[in-house]
């Protein structure tokens, strides 16, 4: 424990910093600038925090956001008083859609310094609109006991309201009066000897902390759900932070139910791919096929998360308009599509466990309804055995599978065939199968980040199931390009060897993360699909009106990647085949920053794509 009582305002900071790290604060992410001294000095002084300091508040922001979504707990980020605060705003957006902690401590002046054109002044209550979980303004420094006691609370109060009940941001505002340095004040040096800290922080424990229970009142419709044999499991968006137990549990349902499961690329199911024989895969390619569109209408729908990226499934959920249960612990409306829904405030962990420690309901409650229930025993639910994800062995007499989920496996085994072969066989450098080549070579575990706009989309088509328990990561909350680098950068500090896939616009507009490249401790790889340009627009609409699509929308850069690398001292290779690709790609390297830049053609990519998603024809029986 540190209390510096040098000054008034040392000594408020750093019990502002002891209350963070009792709770469990672990690393703080620091911007220069003078008004946040107080902050930085209390921060940088303590032993257990990590404290970063980086230069761009963007950048620091995303980092700092990464940091804290592999984690699970909140980071704080620090800022001087001005413009510097608003920089944090997209990260903070962020945070909010995709529900990750973060404490966001801005530095201001005093009040009495506010709306007299005193320099590096701005108006910063409030600054993030509503998109912060909760918000306020301390009060400015003092040393009297009770306003010390205010502080603590106040800040145990904003890591909860950070944490508990959906994670997001949490924004205070700090004024500090001069002097900001260190400099000492003899009545702070008397407080010293009349202050008990081990009575002060006695209640300040991570134990203190009570989350909300997102169970309270949830009933589970099992019954509705196991008496329909028209059923159907869909998997979104999912960065969970134990990512075998969230499979298993989807796993334990979609069995039970004797359901497929249509598994978003963004998530780890396709990556623990043994424990799931009906794990469907090629959904988006699937529907594609309009006539099996139809026959593959489900009667319910339980959606786990947030809907999968693909335009492709939302609009046939649209069309189908079927029963939808949406589990999730968060109080976010994950309903873009307006269905017939209802959300259950829990988490699939928690079904998972319900399923477990209830297996009289499980089993019972479809009794007298065995004809679609795939191996019926006395023991309860069986599947069916699979060769493989998708794929019904072949010595299945004993058992019987419902028409619905077998039409579903075979669709699945058929497509994910052609597409691996396709894949496999392709020579030319396409952009789309690099998001193939790493769900084959990447090692095991490995932190992948995927940047919004192709990137997402290529993982989508063509992300193959295996068992290598690689956690995808990314920025789905507002699906921007912003901080695209410097998130992935968090991701990777003090992680496994990491990987990020990106395309060329969104790594140019956060090449300010590569001054990150001496504080990065790990390693980052970087997978750069260089087309020159936004190729995501070449599959809209707009692509055939030219002009103004090459200049306005497309926005090619003309940049040489080897140079830009070689001015931030990042090592960088430029990828001339598939072979030499997998060769990089296991082992990874352990530290530092590597770009892999591929090369593609932008307009010869969108045709192939508009050409062959669609060509990827299921066989009738």
């Amino acid at each position: 424990m540190l209390i510096d009582f040098r000054n008034t305002n040392t000594v408020w900071a750093s019990i502002l910093v002891e209350t963070l790290t009792r709770l469990g604060l672990t690393t703080a992410v620091l911007c220069p600038g003078s008004r946040s001294t107080p902050l930085t000095v209390a921060f940088a002084q303590h032993s257990q925090v990590e404290a970063i300091p980086i230069l761009d508040e963007r950048s620091a922001a995303f980092f700092a956001l990464g940091v804290a979504r592999k984690s699970g707990l909140p980071v704080a980020l620090v800022c001087t008083s001005g413009t510097a605060g608003a920089n944090f705003y997209p990260a903070i957006i962020e945070a909010r859609e995709s529900r990750v902690p973060l404490l966001i401590l801005t530095a201001d002046r005093p009040p009495e310094l506010r709306d007299c054109h005193s320099g590096q002044t701005i108006d910063q209550v409030k600054l993030y609109g509503n998109y912060p979980n909760w918000q306020t303004e301390l009060a400015v420094p003092s040393l009297e006991i009770g306003m010390l006691r205010y502080l603590r609370q106040t800040v145990i109060h904003a890591w909860e309201r950070s944490r508990f009940p959906t994670p997001g941001a949490v924004h205070l505002n700090c004024p500090f009066r001069d002097p900001l340095a260190p400099i000492p004040d003899p009545a702070a040096t008397r407080l010293q000897s009349q202050f008990q800290a081990d009575d002060f922080f006695g209640a300040v424990t991570p134990a203190s902390v009570h989350p909300l229970s997102p169970v309270s009142g949830q009933t589970i419709p099992y019954s509705d759900w196991q008496t329909c044999d028209r059923g159907l499991i869909i998997a979104g968006l999912a960065q969970p932070q134990n990512p075998q137990a969230y499979c298993q549990a989807v796993a334990q349902l979609s069995q039970a139910l004797n359901f497929p499961l249509l598994a978003e690329g963004l998530s780890p199911l396709r990556n623990y791919a043994n424990l799931n024989p009906y794990l469907i895969s090629t959904y988006d390619l699937i529907l594609r096929n309009r006539q099996l569109a139809q026959q593959l209408k489900p009667t319910i729908v339980i959606q786990i998360g947030e809907l999968p990226t693909s335009k492709e499934l939302r609009a046939w959920l649209n069309t189908c308009q079927p029963q939808r249960w949406i589990i999730d612990p968060s109080h976010h409306n994950l309903d873009a599509l307006h269905g017939k829904t209802t959300h259950l405030r829990i988490s699939i962990e928690e079904i998972g466990q319900w399923i477990t420690t209830n297996p009289r309901e499980v089993r019972d409650v479809g009794a007298g309804f065995t004809d679609n229930v795939v191996g019926k025993t006395d023991n309860g639910t069986k599947p069916a055995p699979m060769d493989e994800p998708g794929r019904i062995a072949s010595n299945t007499k004993s058992f019987s599978i419902s028409n619905y989920l077998k039409k579903w496996c075979d669709a699945e085994t058929q497509v994910r065939e052609a597409v691996d072969q396709t894949m496999a066989e392709m020579p030319q450098l396409f952009e789309g199968k690099a998001a193939w080549i790493l769900s084959q070579s990447l090692p095991t575990g490995t932190p992948l980040f995927i940047a919004n706009s192709m990137p997402v989309r290529d993982v989508e088509f063509f992300w193959s199931p295996g068992n290598t328990e690689i956690q995808p990561w990314f920025n789905r909350g507002a699906n921007g390009i912003d901080g695209t680098l410097s998130t992935a950068l968090g991701i990777a500090h003090r992680n496994q060897s990491a990987v990020m896939l990106t395309g060329d616009l969104a790594l140019l507009h956060d090449t300010n993360g590569f001054l990150l490249n001496n504080k990065l401790i790990g390693h980052l790889t970087i997978i750069l699909i260089n087309n020159n340009g936004g190729g995501i627009f070449e599959m809209l609409p707009i692509s055939s009106f030219e002009p103004p699509f090459e200049e306005f929308f497309a926005t090619p850069q003309h940049i040489d990647f080897a140079q830009l690398c070689l001015t931030y001292r990042v090592e960088h290779q430029r990828i001339e085949s598939w072979q030499q690709l997998q060769q990089l790609l296991n082992p990874l390297p352990s530290k530092g920053i590597r770009v892999l830049e591929i090369p593609t053609n932008r307009k010869a990519d969108a045709t192939w794509r508009k050409t062959y998603l669609g060509s990827f024809v299921v066989r009738e029986p």
